[in-house]
């Protein structure tokens, strides 16, 4: 991995929570730029803390995160709301603002670049709308831009997601859990067009994954986390069943009835 590749480094991250609980244990993550690594574990394993840490949502107890190559750990402020414009989150519950539009949540990805009153009157440059306009046609939502979105599928909702997320022009991509409420096919095609929409612009990605199906099926890389620590790191063929005993505990993982429910 080459230098002027490398989109995130992480060193040695800790998060512990008050009564002395450390939910991560020291982890170690380099990412590229156009890499898709899934993060794999069980309930609690600290995937969705490790996200959080990364984007500030909550803060790390100790390490180091750096986005090509700068310190984005204990930011705060205006420099903090800088490097977020630099990492787009698609959250699993969406976290649509279902009384507006599919147009009005994807344009709130420009809020970050946008002044306090013009985001307030909902008035944004022309190239945002432009570039929201190809970004619906283009997550297979075209026409859809005056519904509301307490009208939409679950699938729809996730897709104004990855748009809103998208039109921030984010260097690296946080995913937690997005297919989670979705039914197989529409978690495929979902995983999909993640998968193709970060090819097509180079981005870095980070995604948690409950499904080990398809995190074989769409990864360059997986993680898997237990109890905070990294137990398994390696391309998707290299998850064998005894590495999914390490990350899960002891199953059967032969069984059809555990394939079926990775399909």
């Amino acid at each position: 991995m080459s230098g002027n590749d490398k989109v995130l480094q992480i060193r040695a991250l800790r998060k512990s929570y008050p009564g002395g609980v450390e939910v991560l244990h020291g982890l170690d993550i380099d990412l590229r730029a156009g890499e898709f690594l899934t993060v794999i574990g069980p309930s609690g394993a600290g995937k969705s803390t490790l996200l959080r840490c990364i984007n500030g949502l909550v803060p790390a107890s100790a390490g180091s995160c750096r986005l090509r190559g700068a310190e984005i750990l204990g930011l705060r402020g205006a420099e903090m709301r800088a490097a977020r414009r630099r990492i787009g989150m698609i959250f699993q519950a969406h976290a649509l603002v279902d009384r507006l539009t599919v147009m009005e949540n994807v344009l709130s990805g420009r809020l970050g670049y946008t002044g306090f009153w013009s985001s307030w009157a909902r008035r944004f440059p022309p190239g945002d709308v432009a570039g929201a306009f190809r970004l619906l046609e283009r997550v297979g939502l075209e026409g859809y831009e005056d519904r509301r979105a307490d009208r939409l599928s679950g699938g729809q909702r996730q897709r104004v997601g990855i748009a809103r997320a998208l039109l921030q022009s984010p260097e690296l991509l946080l995913v937690d859990e997005p297919t989670a409420s979705l039914d197989p096919k529409t978690a495929r095609q979902i995983m999909r067009l993640l998968r193709e929409l970060a090819a097509e612009n180079n981005l870095a990605v980070i995604a948690n994954l409950h499904d080990v199906g398809l995190a074989r099926m769409f990864s360059d890389r997986i993680i898997g986390l237990n109890a905070g620590t990294i137990v398994f790191e390696g391309a998707p063929g290299e998850l064998t069943d005894s590495e999914l005993s390490t990350i899960y505990g002891e199953e059967d993982w032969s069984t059809e009835e555990v394939a079926d429910v990775s399909a």
